[in-house]
């Protein structure tokens, strides 16, 4: 295709802008590193304190990024009303957890007391994704793309509502979990309990799922669909049955993510699920969407970038408050990473009749 000068022009000053962009905020990044540590303001210990709580929220972000992959790998689409399948799992949780501590089951027994409300949530999750594909996706499955991508915005804004119109519009305090307060010294560092706690059972739960979906039956018909649903069905998948296991599977993720998110924060509201929903959505595209590593990755990679980022890059700016700027820090890096790396940092796996 031929090209005007003007158009080569145009292109020519986009690229000199994206690179000047890009080595602007690497400059601004490097200098910032060297002169907050040069300072020498936070100890050894703060910056491991920084680390762990970004480790123990990336943790979070990972379970539910891990939706948004799942769906988007099965369906090439993005179910945006997932932040708010995540806000009804901790609504579950919450329910749970309250019914129990006041019969004094949770101090009796902290291990089932903590289990118990995340199940529940899983449940709740599950349930109510699984009734979102059903009223609001599967009608619109052969639909133009934008279509579905309306109705899930149509079916966020229902879920946040409805809850809002059930449950009012204050906010939860969860309840005390008296195991889990206090810290850990493991290898002579004090780590919050309910960090730890967080960051395991995450880590089990995104084993399991990727043990699921890489070593089972149902999850080589999952990526069976992925690839193609017409073939899988010619082979005798039941397409509509892994469509619906995967909503549920990765809406059970995000209910789980729900409890330990209000593990960490001590509160559950209607709005809850906006914020950790659009950072959930980064950190699948910064690892990769529809890479199911690459969401677990993205997960970590923005949380601690989110906690250690704002007292590493921007204090030695000179930027005040600059802790108030943690979003800026995550959207700013993913940003980069889709300059530098447009398909993310493991890359999506797509085949070429997909893409």
């Amino acid at each position: 295709m031929r090209t005007t000068t003007g158009e080569r022009l145009v292109d020519l000053a986009v690229t000199v802008f994206l690179w000047g962009f890009r080595i602007l905020i690497v400059a601004m990044i490097v200098v910032g590193t060297y002169v907050t540590i040069r300072n020498g303001k936070y100890t050894g210990e703060q910056w491991t304190d920084f680390v762990v709580f970004g480790v123990a929220q990336g943790s979070i972000y990972a379970l539910i990024a891990l939706g948004y992959t799942m769906v988007y790998g099965i369906l090439r689409m993005i179910n945006f009303a997932h932040g708010d399948i995540f806000m009804t799992g901790a609504f579950g949780g919450y329910f749970a957890a309250t019914w129990l501590n006041g019969i004094g089951f949770v101090d009796a027994n902290p291990f089932f007391g903590l289990v118990i409300p995340i199940l529940f949530a899983m449940v709740v999750s599950a349930s109510i994704a699984m009734l979102v594909e059903r009223i609001a996706y599967r009608p619109l499955r052969n639909a133009p793309r934008l279509v579905p991508l309306i109705s899930a915005f149509g079916a966020s804004f229902f879920i946040e509502y409805a809850f809002r119109g059930f449950f009012g519009p204050g906010k939860y305090a969860y309840p005390t979990v008296k195991a889990l307060t206090g810290s850990w010294n493991i290898f002579g560092i004090e780590l919050l309990k309910t960090q730890v706690i967080v960051i395991i059972a995450a880590l089990i739960m995104m084993i399991a799922m990727y043990i699921v979906v890489m070593y089972t039956k149902v999850g080589k018909a999952m990526r069976a669909v992925s690839e193609n649903k017409d073939t899988a069905a010619l082979m005798g998948i039941d397409v509509n049955s892994v469509i619906v296991f995967t909503f549920a599977f990765g809406a059970a993720m995000a209910g789980a993510a729900g409890v330990l998110f209000a593990l960490v924060y001590r509160q559950v509201d209607f709005f809850m699920g906006f914020t950790p929903g659009v950072k959930a959505f980064t950190a699948a595209v910064l690892g990769g969407i529809g890479n199911i590593p690459g969401a677990m990755v993205g997960g970590l990679v923005l949380g601690v970038f989110e906690s250690v980022g704002p007292s590493l890059f921007l204090e030695g700016l000179g930027i005040p408050r600059a802790y108030q700027l943690k979003d800026a820090i995550a959207y700013t890096m993913l940003v980069m990473i889709l300059l530098f790396r447009p398909q993310g940092i493991l890359g999506e796996r797509l085949s070429k009749q997909k893409a």
